[in-house]
């Protein structure tokens, strides 16, 4: 049986509520964050995206197909949020790509993700989010969030 990684919904609300989502590109129906979704039926990497995009790619070895496509997107004028492990920044598609993205926001702590609906044990891996506004080129600004979505203040 195969585990799905579900965002946890009070990280994916505040996020969201920056942002106000259009589509979730990379999902499972029992798991989209939102109405309109992609899920492995409809393969988001094959298809055109539109809109404020959230996306919670797997993180296995396709990551770095996902990254590419959301930077692609971000240069046809789309918003795209990505949640990413934040042990990545020795990849080529982090410099290539997380490297021109316009934000990345650093999580303080571990995401409790949900494994098949229930709740699991804090993630074994740190996470990054990565913000592509439309036409970003980078190089990124850099800030920190807790790991509820909310931004942490430094002073």
């Amino acid at each position: 049986m195969e585990i799905n990684w579900e965002t946890p919904q009070h990280f994916f609300k505040a996020i969201d509520k920056e942002f106000h989502f259009d589509i979730d590109v990379c999902a499972v129906a029992s798991d989209a964050k939102v109405k309109t979704f992609f899920s492995p039926d409809i393969n988001g990497l094959s298809v055109p995206w539109s809109g404020n995009c959230w996306m919670n790619p797997p993180y296995d070895r396709s990551v770095g197909l996902w990254v590419a496509k959301a930077y692609k997107e971000s240069q046809k004028g789309n918003l795209v949020v990505c949640l990413l492990p934040g042990r990545s920044n020795d990849t080529k598609w982090f410099h290539d790509y997380v490297m021109k993205s316009s934000e990345i926001r650093f999580v303080k702590g571990r995401i409790q993700f949900l494994h098949n609906k229930k709740l699991g044990q804090g993630s074994n891996i740190s996470n990054i989010l990565v913000i592509f506004r439309p036409y970003c080129i980078g190089p990124p600004v850099v800030s920190n969030i807790d790991k509820s979505g909310r931004p942490i203040t430094t002073g």
